[in-house]
């Protein structure tokens, strides 16, 4: 995968609901539910019960974060 590839795929997502799956450490896995409420050149933010969580697009290319519609 191609990070401008990754970065249309999410900007396409603005302003959508989306299920955000982090892989964690140590097996720490995280769920969240949210909306997609900016996409910037290096992260793009979910806004998750009124707090903005940021992720980077590397970590989806490796798989440490899966984006998916909600």
């Amino acid at each position: 995968m191609n990070l401008d590839i990754v970065r249309e795929k999410i900007g396409s997502y603005l302003n959508k609901n989306v299920t955000v799956q982090v892989y964690g450490l140590r097996n720490k896995n995280f769920e969240y539910y949210g909306v997609v409420s900016g996409v910037y050149p290096y992260v793009f933010t979910v806004l998750v019960n009124g707090i903005e969580k940021s992720f980077n697009y590397s970590d989806v290319i490796i798989g440490d974060v899966v984006v998916k519609l909600a």
